[in-house]
Formats: C-alpha cells, sequence, structure tokens
C-alpha cells in the first residue's frame, strides 16, 4: 500500500486507527465501524484512480491493514465490505451499466439461476452527464476520478447515516414486541438494547430484570441508566438467572457479531441466558444493527470466542497460593448457537436466525467475503 496512491495524510490516519485497534483504545462495534468509515472516507477522497478496479483495490487494502490489527473487532471488515457494495452500486448507477453485466465470479446461487427463465431487459439509456467519465484516460488519468468522487461521497454518507441512526431504527417498533407487565431479562451494557427498552417504555409499563454480568459488571451501568429512564429496574447476579428465568416473558440480548449460519458472538454471560430461557421455553430475542452482521462463521470454539481480558479481574494476583494451582480465564464474548436465538431485531426489521444468510448476500458482494 504505498503513500502516493492515497496522500501521506491518508496514510498515517490508517496506522493511526491501527495501532488504537490493536491497543483495544477503540472497542465496540459501533465506535470501531464509525472510526473506520471516517478513515475510508478520508482515503477515498484524497486516492489517485483511473479505474474502478484500482480504488477497490485502495479500499482493500486499507480494509485488510485494520482488520489484521484487531481481527477481533468483526465491524471494521463489514463496514469495509457494506463501503464497497455501496461503491460499486454508485459506480453502476453512474456508468449506466448494469450490475448483471460486470464480471463476477462464480457462485453456488448463480449456478442455480442459470435454470431460471431468462429475462428480457433493456438496455439503460445514458443520460449525456454520465457518459463522460472513462476509465484509464490517457490525456487525464485523474478525470475517472474527478467525476466520480462526488457519488462515492455520497455513498459513504449513506453507510455514515445508517450508523448514526442505528439505535432510532432498530427501537422504532420497540413497543410491538414489549407488552404492558411483561418482565424482561437482560444482561450487560448493550446501547442498542438500552435504546429499545427506553423506547417501548413510553408506550409500555413493564418490568427489567439485569444481571450484573460480572467481571466487567456491565449490568450495574445498564440497570442504573434504565432505572433513570422511569423503568421499573432489578438488578440481580449472573448465578440467580435460572432461579429467576421461569418468571421471565422474554430474553433481550445485544451482539458483537452476528454470523452468516444465525448464531453470534455477544457479551460473556450470554449462554448461561439463552441455555436456561430455553430450557424454560422462554423466547430470546437479539437488537443488533446491520453493520454486525458478518459474513463468516465461527472457527474459534464451539462455546465462545478466543478474546480474553485480565484474568486478575476474576482471580486477583493477591491470592498467590491459588494462582498458581488454577488456569483462570476472563472471556469476553460467548458464541450463542442459532438454535437458541427466537429472532433478531435489526434496523432493517424482524427476521429468524435463519434469513441471516440472506441478509448478508444482499448486503455485501460475494468477492469482498474474504478482504
Amino acid at each position: 500500500m504505498s503513500p502516493d496512491t492515497f496522500g501521506g495524510a491518508s496514510q498515517r490516519s490508517v496506522e493511526n486507527l491501527a495501532s488504537r485497534l490493536r491497543r483495544r483504545q477503540v472497542v465496540g462495534s459501533r465506535a470501531t465501524a464509525l472510526e473506520t468509515l471516517l478513515v475510508l472516507r478520508q482515503v477515498v477522497s484524497k486516492a489517485r484512480f483511473s479505474n474502478m478496479e484500482q480504488l477497490v483495490e485502495i479500499i482493500r487494502s486499507v480494509g485488510r491493514r485494520l482488520v489484521e490489527a484487531q481481527p477481533k473487532e468483526h465491524s471494521v471488515g463489514n463496514t469495509v465490505r457494506k463501503v464497497l457494495h455501496h461503491i460499486r452500486e454508485e459506480y453502476y448507477t453512474a456508468t449506466g451499466t448494469n450490475a448483471a453485466t460486470a464480471p463476477q465470479t462464480f457462485s453456488i446461487a448463480k449456478f442455480v439461476l442459470l435454470g431460471q427463465p431468462r429475462k428480457h431487459t433493456v438496455a439503460p439509456k445514458l443520460a449525456e452527464g454520465k457518459a463522460t467519465l472513462k476509465e484509464n484516460d490517457p490525456d487525464d488519468p485523474d478525470s475517472f476520478a474527478r467525476g466520480l468522487k462526488p457519488v462515492l461521497m455520497e455513498a459513504i454518507q449513506d453507510v455514515l447515516d445508517e450508523l448514526e441512526t442505528v439505535y432510532d431504527n432498530v427501537s422504532k417498533n420497540a413497543k410491538d414486541h414489549i407488552h404492558s407487565d411483561e418482565i424482561i431479562l437482560t444482561l450487560g451494557m448493550s446501547k442498542t438494547v438500552e435504546a429499545f427498552l427506553k423506547s417501548a417504555a413510553h408506550h409500555r409499563k413493564y418490568t427489567v430484570i439485569v444481571a450484573e454480568t460480572a467481571p466487567t459488571y456491565g449490568g450495574r451501568e445498564m440497570a442504573q441508566s434504565l432505572s433513570s429512564a422511569g423503568i421499573s429496574t432489578f438488578l440481580v447476579p449472573d448465578s440467580s438467572m435460572f432461579a429467576i428465568m421461569s418468571r421471565v416473558n422474554k430474553v433481550i440480548l445485544g451482539a458483537h457479531a452476528i454470523f452468516a449460519n444465525g448464531g453470534m458472538f455477544a457479551t460473556s454471560g450470554s449462554l448461561l441466558a439463552a441455555t436456561a430461557a430455553q430450557a424454560h421455553r422462554t423466547p430470546v430475542v437479539v437488537c443488533a444493527g446491520q453493520f454486525k452482521l458478518t459474513p463468516l462463521w465461527n472457527l474459534y470454539h464451539e462455546y465462545g470466542a478466543l478474546d480474553f481480558g485480565d484474568p486478575n479481574a476474576v482471580l486477583g494476583f493477591e491470592e498467590g497460593d491459588l494462582v498458581d494451582k488454577v488456569e483462570v480465564v476472563n472471556p469476553y464474548y460467548d458464541y450463542i448457537r442459532p438454535k437458541l436465538i427466537d429472532g433478531f431485531i435489526t434496523n432493517d426489521g424482524d427476521h429468524p436466525p435463519s434469513s441471516i444468510y440472506r441478509l448478508i448476500k444482499e448486503t455485501y458482494d460475494d468477492e469482498d467475503n474474504e478482504l
């Protein structure tokens, strides 16, 4: 990735974000997605390219650098894939090219479509302004970039607007999911779940039980926030989740990443809540923005991610005799299998786990699954 391709300032911003991601100075799906998007906007605005392939490779190289810096923050790669998808759409619109005629890779889905009746489509007429885009112009190599950058900035702004309004869009139909006098169980501190529950409180009176989620104790922050909003809230230790599950009407969880098979990574303790809910036939609902959809699979562990925090939070080093005799792990995330989840509430509607793969196919391009 040469600094001359998109300027030294953009190169420095990419390296700066990579360093912050590596040191865990930027954490959380939405925070990392916003930072990635702002860097991509700067890179595209300063980039020099004479055809679409060069632009895609520039964005992919930035994406690879950021993902390598922190592969456990899946929303970084998701944001890069989303931007590539929008940029291709704007390119096809600006040049009058049909996406179906663009070079495509082979996939099972396209193979199945070969057996379908052919659709007769009329070639779109090019607008007068669109015919000025010319790739690989030897007389003016920068003409293609000058003509395309305004619509590329609009495409990136669309993704940015979606990220900034994700909480409002997820929670807009909260009153349809939570009914009066229900008892809701949640755990940890999730901004999406917090906005969802507060939105429902404008229309319904209900009770929330929050598990404190040791050792981070994010549940305490969540309980305080909900209580200050006038919601009847109880804070309970994680060990009591199974005991109180028989009184719970619904479990609402947040997500760190949602995988192609409908499973997800969620804050540690979520697997306990989902398993207890399955034993009591209590529905489990997940609130998450679509930027958390990941075209990957859980290849790490059957029950969690290979992402661990400081073991001192679980067992202090002052317990010297005991520390020498045990191995202490403090996982950040649990892996929740699709069969433990009843539905996902996203900023694009409600979906069962079985339809996540279709959503991913619509959100990203197949060639971007591996950056």
